[in-house]
């Protein structure tokens, strides 16, 4: 189809007697705001249902359609009320009970992160995320509910309140169990924990995902996460399935204040991240000294398809980012590939000896 215009998906409307474009635009300019800057994506957004609605597909896709549509957008309205508060979610075993340490440690660690005015995202079910849940209070509890027929119920923290949400997709749930996170903290659990550490490594390995710090957090003794990064080591990067520096993208750690320190690291400079037009953003709290820059250049120019690093002031004109007006800029032509190496640069940023001295 490389031959046919961009126009082609409304094809379907000029044959019609119907302007169906111009009625979506119609019908948009009645409920968006005449300063917002998403009337085109709106319009697109309701041209994808129109187009479904005349092809009439089947009930369930229909049904699917539907349904997430409406998670998402009654997602992006609770959610809207927390924008301002850096979130952690954590992962572990419904099948927790109370007296095992494992919990313990869970409900240690949501208290370490409510101190610090982190929210803590869990599924809101039971075991670990019961006790995250119980030690963060609901005024630092998100919970994220999934639609089962046996196990999960949403615990007593979030049940009834309006920091709870529930999905019927699990995709769409882990979709804003990722979204959400500034951090992802992981203790022992099942098919579902694996499946979240997993997911959640690919997409920060393949950088669907921003950069956040993924941490192991198992207890003394403890070989769960020991056996997982033994696995990972022998037939993973041995058999060059994954980089060795893939590895650095997660931290193991053995008690609640350690992850607590561990995330805390994580953004003592370090702000956050964004792509502008080719070149690769990183957001920072304090600017690098010469000498740390010249290492940069040294030890990480294999991450620079060209030229190098730079440091460079806010500009309106050009990062149109009023938010971050306060965030000093490190730039760089970014591979976009080899993101274990680039946790490994975060780290050098994140240290106080590489900052300004009047920083």
């Amino acid at each position: 189809m490389s031959f046919d215009s961009d126009d082609y998906l409304s094809r379907q409307y000029q044959v019609s007697s119907i302007d169906l474009d111009g009625k979506v635009d119609e019908l948009l300019r009645l409920a968006v705001p005449p300063t917002s800057a998403n009337f085109e994506l709106y319009k697109e957004m309701m041209l994808t249902v129109a187009r479904m609605a005349e092809a009439d597909r089947n009930r369930w896709d229909a049904k699917i359609m539907m349904q997430t549509l409406r998670e998402m957008e009654a997602s992006f309205s609770l959610l809207e009320r927390f924008k301002r508060r850096r979130k952690v979610t954590v992962f572990g075993s419904a099948r927790t009970e109370p007296d095992h340490p494992l919990y313990q440690q869970a409900k240690e660690l949501g208290e370490i992160l409510a101190r610090h005015n982190l929210m803590v995202i869990t599924g809101a079910g039971g075991g670990i995320m019961a006790a995250a849940h119980e030690g963060a209070g609901l005024e630092n509890s998100l919970g994220f509910n999934i639609a089962l027929p046996f196990e999960q119920g949403a615990n007593e923290t979030v049940n009834g309140s309006n920091n709870l949400l529930s999905f019927h997709f699990f995709f769409l749930r882990k979709l804003f169990f990722v979204k959400e996170a500034d951090a992802l903290v992981l203790c022992p659990g099942g098919f579902g924990t694996l499946d979240e550490a997993l997911e959640v490594l690919t997409l920060i390995q393949t950088g669907k995902s921003p950069l956040v710090p993924v941490v192991l957090l198992d207890q003394e003794g403890g070989t769960y996460w020991d056996k997982a990064l033994e696995f990972m080591r022998e037939e993973l990067v041995d058999k060059n399935y994954i980089l060795p520096s893939d590895l650095r993208l997660m931290r193991q750690v053995r008690t609640p204040r350690e992850a607590g320190l561990e995330i805390a690291r994580f953004y003592r400079s370090f702000h956050s991240t964004r792509w502008f037009k080719n070149r690769f953003v990183i957001r920072m709290n304090y600017p690098l000294n010469e000498q740390a820059v010249e290492t940069l250049h040294k030890e990480f120019i294999d991450l620079c398809v060209s030229g190098g690093y730079a440091q460079v002031p806010y500009c309106p004109e050009e990062h149109n980012e009023p938010e971050f007006c306060n965030q000093h800029r490190l730039e760089f032509v970014f591979n976009g590939r080899d993101h274990g190496r680039l946790r490994e640069l975060v780290d050098f940023i994140n240290l106080p000896q590489n900052w300004k001295s009047n920083s």
